[in-house]
């Protein structure tokens, strides 16, 4: 088994051959995209033995992270096919300036280099990764959780088997194996060898890569998404949207953890929310959601008394802490304290509302009428990412593949000194 150091080596010594033409890029994906497809049995015979040694350590909801099915597997082929579909970032010409004394100024858009990624639970990052690291013409080393170490293995030898196809070396995708948290500090800590490190996973993954890295990090992820229904909302399309936020994928990072209700509605709503999100989903034969009241919201509807933290918890499962507040000011003074910076929503009918509270809510993602399951790079366009970062500098919200390039200055003359 190679180090964690000898991998990142490879992985820069590989990155000449992505100098190659762009068609050659999009070969190598449609080469990878096939092989994901043409290696499933493989992979979910992996799968399975991961989500099997899981069983006992994980509840349902994390479990559902972790498994891949078919059709999962389809997805991330699709998801690297419409990577390739997308425009290429490398080589751009963000801007072009001429000079009175004839310098030709061209801020040209380059790869950053080698990205390291470290993830958790989810196998599908493994090929999203790789498929946007490659089309802006990055190499990537991927680090994954103990629990998924044989599915991400299995994904990452079916890529490499497609760059191979395509005459590109496989050491452009590079897997460390050790899952100890060595390996992760390595990556962290690989000054000259990881030009961006993306933690991907949860809040301790984070802060831990964020508080000890010497390379350059990506804050990623933390989801505490808030919802809150205004006043004039449209009470049936709200329950539509926070049905779908809070449970459609408990497990993400873009679901909804906390609601918060304006007090002019709440004796009318919070009944409606409490039938449609308990009582509703138990006759469907769904899970039911756990609500966790403030105490204005316990004096309108049973439920579990919020706790202390249960405002600055992400939850990643059916539970959803709900508070009343006294209107759009308040809502956003809540989100102010208690929001990590992912997604916050608004549903309203009223336009003054709105444009107040997308001018004062500082969250990567801020919705009008609308889930904040959206965040995320497919929906927006970008075909996967890489992450959703929390941070402003040097991207925010999904990352795609502009967020994998950095830019040069490339300035052509005839001669001229100053």
């Amino acid at each position: 088994m190679k180090t964690t150091r000898e991998i990142l080596t490879l992985a820069r010594a590989a990155l000449p051959a992505l100098t190659a033409s762009k068609e050659t890029k999009n070969a190598a994906l449609a080469a990878v995209a096939g092989r994901l497809v043409a290696g499933q049995d493989e992979i979910l015979a992996a799968n399975r033995a991961d989500v099997e040694a899981a069983r006992t350590k994980y509840g349902a909801v994390m479990l559902d992270r972790l498994t891949l099915t078919p059709e999962r597997i389809a997805g991330m082929a699709q998801g690297v096919r419409e990577v390739a579909a997308l425009p290429d970032p490398e080589g751009r010409i963000l801007r072009r300036e001429v000079r009175p004394n004839g310098l030709v100024i061209e801020k040209t858009s380059v790869p950053l280099g080698v990205v390291a990624i470290i993830y958790e639970s989810r196998p599908n990052v493994t090929s999203d990764a790789a498929a946007l690291a490659l089309k802006s013409g990055n190499a990537v080393v991927l680090r994954g959780g103990r629990e998924a170490l044989r599915s991400n293995a299995a994904v990452v030898r079916a890529i490499r088997r497609g760059l191979e196809d395509a005459g590109l070396p496989p050491e452009l995708v590079g897997f460390v194996e050790d899952t100890d948290h060595a390996s992760a500090e390595e990556l962290m800590t690989a000054v000259g060898l990881v030009d961006l490190l993306i933690p991907r996973g949860g809040a301790g993954l984070i802060r831990r890569c964020v508080e000890h890295a010497k390379v350059p990090c990506v804050q990623t992820g933390t989801g505490i998404c808030h919802v809150f229904v205004d006043a004039s909302a449209d009470l049936d399309s709200a329950l539509d949207v926070i049905e779908n936020a809070k449970a459609s994928r408990p497990s993400v990072c873009n679901a909804a953890e906390v609601l918060l209700v304006h007090r002019e509605i709440a004796d009318t709503f919070l009944p409606r929310l409490r039938t449609r999100l308990t009582d509703d989903r138990l006759r469907r034969g769904l899970p039911p959601v756990e609500l966790r009241l403030d105490p204005r919201a316990a004096a309108v509807i049973p439920g579990t008394p919020a706790g202390d933290g249960d405002f600055d918890t992400e939850f990643l499962d059916y539970i959803l802490a709900v508070a009343v507040v006294d209107d759009v000011e308040a809502a956003i003074a809540h989100i102010a304290r208690h929001s990590t910076g992912h997604s916050e929503a608004i549903l309203t009918r009223s336009e003054a509302s709105a444009a107040r509270f997308t001018a004062l809510v500082d969250s990567a993602a801020v919705y009008v009428n609308a889930s904040t399951r959206f965040t995320d790079g497919g929906e927006f366009g970008l075909g996967c990412e890489m992450g959703i970062s929390t941070q402003k500098l040097h991207a925010r919200g999904p990352m795609g593949l502009e967020e994998l390039t950095t830019y040069k200055y490339v300035v052509r003359g005839s001669g001229q000194i100053r």
